[in-house]
């Protein structure tokens, strides 16, 4: 029998419902991307080349080791079998090493304020998320950077919690209007938690800050008691200054939030040809050492403490000598270093998804897509610094924030992969389709059975028809990204931590962030 065209109007009215049955929210188990699916099918080293940096990792921890680490830290690492030499660095026999893998937390809740959030790293389970320090808010339609300041933390935490693909919110700006180091630390925890519900990371200049830091969080918890079961900050820790030292006050500040029961990234953050060989083989073989290095300290004083191997080496533009967050080298070496956690079965995390482009353009899609993408099908648990960021970490965007969220969805679509079942091989959908049906899957019941479970569709990103662009009015991108972040900044007032909380905390600590009625 011939093929016969399908009427257009039947085609436009199958498009409509069609766009009205998308258009219908799903419940969270329905949704063809969520957090913590998994990743792994990306393996950029082969067999031998895992063997050889695992064996170099334990080579350089053992001969070379780390100097710098403070006189507690080389108590609680000696006194777990650690050594330290005349010349002040401690070295790690691989047997040590070893043992601390083996008694190393393995299976990590990250929790959120609510349940809805909370996040299981184990495997190669992949969340996307912020992070950064970036001292510079992109203005977008000036095109001109503006000094960071505290209020914008808490409306890219705000815009973060109406993400459904950004599924944690680590400090991604310093608040560059408060001067004082401590009021800094902790009123960019307070921006934080209290725009968002979601797992969030930060980091503390001193350790002497760590206490009043606790108590807030105590308070929002609702006791010490509530926070240690469910700890819903982590504290992002650069605890090395690259190549192999300790940073000595970091480690301090590492000590305390250990004791008070917080979560903690073990972050290594050398520059390839700078602060980490040149290659990226050796790159990663140094961060696999520094982070294991690391994980065997906050062994020594607690077993088993939440512990995640930061591995998170960036790459130098060797012509400049300049970051190039979003090169292909940067994807490279961040899934190199992921294979190599996942090697060792332990919690991973590391930068991914970064642009040098200045502004949310065609550079920073194919920049932040690209590498974003690596980090997720090469099975990293959790890829920081994925939305937002722009100008190798020096500029962060609210409407990066909600295009990047599309950008996401889409590479967690790649990590999910193709599910091949007997009823997804679809062989009797053809039988039906081809032997006396339509021929053709529109409007089938299997075509719609799928068509939200099995496929994502962009809140923002425009795939209409030229002559549907044009009588749309030719919609832009920024402009529309631009409304939704007015949208939810004027209208979404963060109510999670109650009034009478909210008071009291501000009764006791320096809380600069202006009360939730007065920033919205």
């Amino acid at each position: 029998m011939e093929k016969q065209p399908i009427p257009r109007s039947r085609r436009a009215g199958g498009r409509q419902a069609r766009k009205e049955l998308r258009a219908a929210p799903l419940a969270g188990d329905k949704r063809p991307v969520k957090p913590g699916l998994m990743g792994g099918q990306y393996k950029p080293l082969n067999e031998s080349a895992v063997n050889a940096i695992s064996d170099t990792v334990f080579q350089i921890l053992e001969e070379i080791g780390l100097s710098q680490a403070p006189e507690s830290g080389i108590r609680y690492m000696t006194d777990a079998g650690a050594v330290c030499g005349d010349d002040g660095r401690v070295r790690f026999s691989r047997m040590l090493v070893e043992d601390t893998i083996a008694k190393a937390s393995r299976q990590i809740t990250l929790f959120g304020q609510d349940p809805q959030f909370d996040l299981e790293l184990n495997d190669t389970k992949v969340h996307f998320g912020t992070a950064g320090a970036a001292v510079h808010l992109v203005d977008v339609h000036g095109r001109i950077y503006d000094e960071s300041k505290l209020k914008d933390i808490y409306d890219a935490a705000r815009i973060v919690e109406n993400m459904n693909n950004i599924h944690f919110f680590q400090r991604p700006m310093v608040a560059r209007d408060v001067s004082d180091p401590k009021d800094m630390d902790l009123n960019t925890l307070y921006a934080c938690i209290s725009g968002t519900r979601k797992h969030v990371g930060v980091s503390f200049t001193e350790a002497e800050y760590v206490p009043e830091a606790l108590e807030i969080l105590h308070k929002v918890a609702g006791g010490e008691d509530k926070w240690r079961a469910r700890p819903f900050v982590s504290n992002s820790n650069c605890f090395v200054v690259p190549p192999l030292r300790f940073a000595t006050e970091s480690c301090l500040v590492m000590e305390e939030v250990i004791k008070g029961g917080m979560p903690v990234l073990l972050l290594s953050a050398g520059q390839a040809g700078a602060t980490a060989p040149a290659s990226i083989a050796g790159a990663v073989a140094q961060a696999v050492s520094e982070v294991l290095a690391g994980l065997v300290y906050v062994n020594a004083m607690v077993p088993g403490h939440p512990a995640i191997c930061g591995t998170w080496p960036f790459v130098s533009d060797l012509r400049t000598g300049s970051m190039s967050g979003g090169s292909g080298e940067q994807g490279l070496l961040t899934s190199a270093c992921a294979q190599m956690i996942n090697h060792f079965g332990l919690p991973s995390g590391a930068a991914s998804g970064m642009a040098d482009s200045k502004m949310p353009d065609a550079q920073s899609g194919y920049e932040k897509g690209s590498t974003a993408v690596m980090a997720g099908l090469a099975g990293l648990n959790m890829v920081y610094e994925t939305a937002g960021m722009h100008a190798s970490l020096l500029g962060f965007c609210l409407e990066s924030l909600i295009i990047d969220n599309d950008m996401l969805g889409q590479c967690m679509r790649a990590v999910r992969g193709v599910e091949v079942t007997p009823d997804t091989l679809s062989i009797d959908v053809m039988r039906d389709v081809c032997m006396g049906g339509p021929g053709h899957y529109l409007g089938h019941d299997a075509t719609i059975k799928v068509m939200q479970t099995e496929y994502i569709y962009p809140e923002l990103a425009d795939r209409s028809s030229p002559k549907e662009w044009e009588e749309n009015g030719k919609p832009d991108l920024l402009v529309k990204a631009t409304q939704k972040k007015e949208q939810i900044l004027t209208r979404f007032v963060p109510d999670h931590i109650p009034s009478h909380t909210d008071e009291l905390i501000r009764q006791h600590h320096n809380i600069l962030l202006g009360r939730k009625d007065e920033v919205a």
